[in-house]
């Protein structure tokens, strides 16, 4: 059974409606629509070279990785995906457990003809990067991640009461994980403090720009279900602990980045990946908060393309030998 063909989508959540993108951008990049994998899926994709996820971290979508995405297009195919539950991508009643999320991903790049690859993932995007290089080591070719300081699983997870500055951060988890419509109904009643406090407190001192968090207000707000299918990574936490419980007995043998925000999680994101990986480097980036594509991207820009030029400079040997 043939895979149909991906289709350009237009509207809110797409590359067309979003606000303040660099200059020339839609020159570059289109919003594609492709049905892989049982789901509707819905990426942002330009440039040329060897194809390189990009998986977002929530609050966000795609949007979040905009900044580094012309640059990037210039040595890679960037894919910027929306994770299922989130912007243009369908959303689900379940299947938010890693497992599924990592093989939507993989689904989405057979269907885009990209046998191996590259993976960048933030936040909730990291650990869906892990998952998607634990569980397809045959595709993965390198994987960066950022802001998490290790896979839950993997690492151990913090007590339940732990220090102020720590709960400040962390405390979102378990609220997103309860498993009741109460919670939606919370959200939706006060979903601009809620957002704006999380893109605050998070920042070590600084935030993203005005324009993109009323950007992704507008996009987890929109109605019910949608803040629903949102808090479904979350409410899946349990089961992809398991996951990576089993995930950790064999190391990735591939290059890892772990990639932290000086003013967030800096060097504990690589000290967390060391009992995933084997070959795990660290970058904290300068005055950076945890929302690194956007606080500090030329900084992370540099770090990605020094950590992927291998990945790189192999695959254009390959295409010419």
């Amino acid at each position: 059974m043939s895979t149909p063909e991906p289709t350009t989508t237009t509207g809110p959540g797409s590359v067309s409606s979003a606000p303040h993108l660099p200059e020339g951008f839609t020159d570059t990049f289109t919003s594609r629509i492709i049905d892989a994998g049982g789901l509707r899926q819905h990426a942002v994709v330009g440039g040329t070279g060897p194809p390189l996820l990009l998986v977002h971290g929530w609050p966000e979508n795609w949007y979040a990785w905009r900044e580094v995405m012309p640059a990037l297009a210039r040595d890679f195919t960037v894919i910027a995906v929306d994770q299922r539950g989130i912007g243009l991508t369908e959303k689900t009643r379940d299947g938010y457990d890693t497992a599924t999320l990592a093989a939507d991903l993989a689904a989405l790049m057979d269907a885009l003809g990209h046998e191996r690859f590259a993976v960048v993932g933030h936040d909730t995007g990291m650990i869906i990067g892990y998952a998607l290089a634990a569980d397809y080591r045959d595709r993965v070719e390198s994987l960066a991640v950022a802001e998490v300081p290790g896979p839950p699983g993997v690492v151990d997870s913090p007590p339940l009461f732990v220090p102020d500055v720590i709960n400040d951060k962390l405390w979102h988890i378990p609220f997103n994980r309860v498993d009741d419509d109460l919670i939606v109904d919370m959200v939706s009643g006060n979903a601009d403090a809620y957002y704006r406090y999380e893109f605050a407190i998070q920042g070590g001192g600084t935030t993203p720009p005005e324009h993109a968090i009323e950007y992704y207000v507008s996009l987890y707000n929109r109605d019910k279900d949608v803040l629903r299918a949102s808090f479904g990574f979350y409410r899946a936490w349990q089961a992809t602990m398991g996951q990576n419980m089993q995930r950790k007995e064999h190391k990735l043998t591939i290059p890892v980045l772990g990639i932290g925000g000086e003013n967030s999680w800096g060097p504990h994101v690589a000290e967390g990946m060391g009992p995933a990986a084997n070959d795990v480097q660290s970058v904290v980036i300068p005055g950076s908060g945890h929302w690194v594509a956007e606080q500090a991207p030329e900084q992370l820009l540099e770090a990605l393309t020094t950590f992927l030029a291998p990945y790189r400079d192999a695959a254009r040997v390959a295409a010419v030998s």
